[in-house]
């Protein structure tokens, strides 16, 4: 079954609809990167352990400036968190409906924002600042994690949020403030690229090794990933593959795997403007929202990937303690991600670009999508950076 909120799932466990603004992908991409924190925060545990790792060292400098961006950070969030708390409570039952509309929206008590902020910033101030005196802090890399899952959300979704507005330039044109704030229609690499450039700067600016650091992430990543399209696949948001042949269907398939119809998915599907199959119809005896389900059963695409993340997970999270030369489990994750990625967009519905024209010479006409032109270069970079650590020697992770 398909969930487009938290409440719908509660409603069909219980019987009963408690409304919350919870969407059920949200809930999956928190819960994603809850996951790869935790077995981030194991990696690093176990690199201190075995001396990879080292105590950090942060000066009066970083700690007055990490301060400075935490004051405010709290502060901003403060004000919105008063500015917005009696309208969303006087528009609960529409907050729950279509959180990003009430949030967007100009509309607050700038006064009770005030007074958050106040409250805040004086209490940030004598709990961080008040009588403290700035020496060297010695922390180690594990009492970081969550900072870097923070860099690493922030980027990743507003880089996820831009790749997916540049593969839909049309939706991006008729419904710009959905396009660019709704919270479904992510593109994984775009996370991918922004999350791992500011990771890096961040891990750079704490004197952590790259190479370290990446096998660090390697696992945690394709489990998060994993996760995430499990939220995509349960609350329908439109990315799922081509119609579904049932006469091609293996006889070890049960049926839900091969084609499902996405019913009440979240976008209310009825079609893509094309003119073709699948179409969106109306559930019987359906009322309300989310009400539309696929008139074709197609292919779950993401179910399939995140079965395979998973099993990549345990696959990874093992085969790291045999691994010697830092870089290599990251380089091995590269490699795997982007033949699934690969794979998986064949049988996906996603704009596709013509990279040769068939003629007299070359008789085949190719056409790649954009996460399968960025899935080969991640396959050479993973193949390449193997080749180039087997002939570098790093200092060897104990285990």
């Amino acid at each position: 079954m398909t969930y487009p909120t938290i409440s719908h799932f509660i409603e069909s466990l219980t019987g009963i609809f408690v409304p919350l603004p919870i969407q059920t992908f949200g809930f999956f991409i928190v819960l994603a990167f809850g996951l790869g924190g935790y077995f981030i925060y194991k990696s690093f545990l176990q690199l201190e352990l075995n001396g990879v790792l080292k105590t950090i060292t942060i000066d009066r400098k970083r700690q007055v400036r990490g301060l400075v961006v935490d004051y405010i950070f709290n502060g901003i969030m403060s004000f919105l968190v008063g500015y917005k708390i009696l309208y969303i409570i006087k528009n609960y039952s529409l907050f729950t409906q279509v959180p990003q509309k009430i949030l967007i929206s100009s509309e607050g008590n700038f006064f009770l924002g005030l007074l958050f902020f106040i409250i805040t910033s004086i209490y940030t101030y004598y709990a961080n600042y008040h009588n403290k005196k700035f020496t060297n802090l010695h922390v180690k890399p594990s009492q970081l994690t969550w900072n870097f899952i923070l860099v690493a959300a922030i980027s990743g979704i507003i880089g996820a949020k831009l790749f997916a507005v540049f593969e839909n330039i049309d939706y991006l044109l008729q419904d710009p403030i959905s396009a660019l704030l709704s919270f479904s229609g992510l593109t994984f690499y775009g996370g991918f690229i922004f999350g791992t450039i500011f990771v890096i700067l961040y891990a750079k600016s704490n004197n952590i090794k790259v190479f370290d650091l990446s096998d660090v992430f390697a696992p945690s990543l394709i489990l998060a990933y994993g996760v995430g399209r499990l939220g995509c696949h349960f609350s329908g948001d439109g990315d799922w593959g081509i119609i579904a042949n049932a006469n091609n269907k293996p006889i070890f398939f049960p049926d839900w795997l091969w084609g499902y119809k996405f019913p009440r998915n979240v976008i209310e599907f009825q079609g893509d403007g094309s003119g073709l199959p699948p179409f969106g119809e109306l559930i019987e005896g359906c009322v309300g929202k989310y009400c539309y389900q696929l008139s074709h059963t197609v292919h779950p695409t993401s179910l399939y990937e995140a079965i395979f993340c998973i099993i990549a997970f345990i696959f990874l999270w093992n085969i790291r303690k045999y691994i010697n030369k830092s870089g290599t489990v990251f380089c091995i994750y590269l490699i795997i991600n982007g033949i699934e990625r690969f794979l998986i967009e064949i049988i996906r519905v996603t704009e596709k670009y013509t990279i040769l024209h068939s003629n007299s010479i070359f008789p085949y006409h190719i056409e790649l999508t954009q996460a399968q032109i960025i899935a080969i270069i991640i396959i050479i970079i993973g193949c390449s950076g193997i080749i180039y650590l087997n002939k570098k020697t790093y200092e060897p992770i104990k285990e």
